[in-house]
């Protein structure tokens, strides 16, 4: 059966399709990831490769069809447990390392070339951003076989440390790795659901996405996931070298991330903009960062004029970059 032929409909509707990545199995059993696309197929030799967040998915249409019009075709993952991925029984949004995503990347990078892309950029958000960060450090200091050139990443809101008080960052994050050890599905938390609502068009904000897939409260945070997370943030606090252009973009302010208030949306209040700072001179020696004024977590999901900001930095930046390659 010939590579197009695995591609099926997809959630989103006909415009879409969907390919789904065995990934073997593993004590809940079978397990798969998820990748999507244009159902039209390839059209530019230079593809993105988008990474949700956590308690995420992919449905932001309007950000494919901005670097379709840039001329890049598009890609989003749902890892692992996550959105279009996760089967009844499993464990919601559950790994234990975060290198165990380097399976369902590395199958996505080798996909993408396969069907005729020559350069990719990595687009991650949130803890996708943290993935992403992680992920191309490895493979752009050594660029495995049938992998497209990875000539960029952008990073949304990327998660690079925990927005908790110094106990937590600290003691709290020991406590649970001990945990993690003898109960690795331990919860030990959870989201707030007041950045959620603000979003979802049921309950005032803009966007319609599916809330099975991202419920406003969120799945419940585990031990050995978020030691495997605390594990990559200390990875990235002691320096990466990833081997091309980063660009970082987060909102101007963070907000209050335990609380609901008025500027829910135009703010971060899931994460902290100081950390987001910090992390980006860690990431290589060539990094541009942006800040979104009024921008909401995810810069794409902001409200206007936030989001034309967002858009146009990631346009400014890539048409620079393309006129010195």
């Amino acid at each position: 059966m010939s590579n197009a032929a695995r591609w099926t409909p997809d959630i989103l509707g006909s415009q879409w399709a969907a390919h789904s990545i065995d990934l073997g199995t593993d004590d809940e059993g079978p397990v798969t990831a998820t990748l999507v696309r244009r159902s039209a197929g390839p059209r530019h030799s230079r593809a993105v490769l988008y990474i949700h967040g956590f308690v995420d998915y992919f449905f932001q249409e309007h950000e494919a069809e901005f670097f379709e019009r840039e001329g890049y075709d598009f890609y989003a993952l749902d890892l692992r447990k996550y959105g279009r991925s996760l089967r009844e029984g499993q464990t919601a949004n559950f790994v234990d390392n975060l290198s165990a995503y380097r399976a369902e990347l590395d199958a996505s990078a080798r996909m993408i070339r396969a069907e005729g892309h020559e350069e990719l950029v990595v687009l991650g958000h949130s803890t996708g951003g943290l993935i992403a960060a992680l992920w191309t450090n490895a493979r752009t200091q050594n660029l495995p076989d049938g992998f497209p050139r990875i000539s960029a990443v952008i990073l949304n809101s990327p998660w690079f440390d925990l927005n908790k008080p110094w106990f937590l960052r600290t003691i709290g994050t020991r406590a649970v790795a001990r945990i993690a050890r003898v109960r690795p599905k331990a919860k030990v938390g959870s989201l707030n659901p007041y950045y959620g609502r603000a979003l979802h068009k049921d309950s005032g904000g803009e966007w319609d996405y599916d809330l099975r897939l991202k419920p406003h409260e969120g799945f419940p945070v585990r031990a050995a996931w978020f030691t495997a997370v605390r594990r990559g943030h200390r990875t990235l606090a002691h320096g990466l070298d990833i081997a091309c252009p980063v660009l970082v973009l987060a909102s101007n302010r963070s907000g209050d991330a335990e609380h609901d208030h008025p500027e829910v949306i135009t703010t971060d209040s899931v994460l902290n903009v100081a950390h987001i700072m910090k992390g980006s001179a860690h990431l290589g020696s060539d990094v541009t960062f942006v800040p979104i004024t009024g921008g909401a977590h995810d810069l794409a999901l902001s409200r206007q004029p936030a989001r034309v900001a967002y858009f146009d930095a990631i346009k400014l930046w890539l048409e620079a970059l393309n006129e010195t390659a």
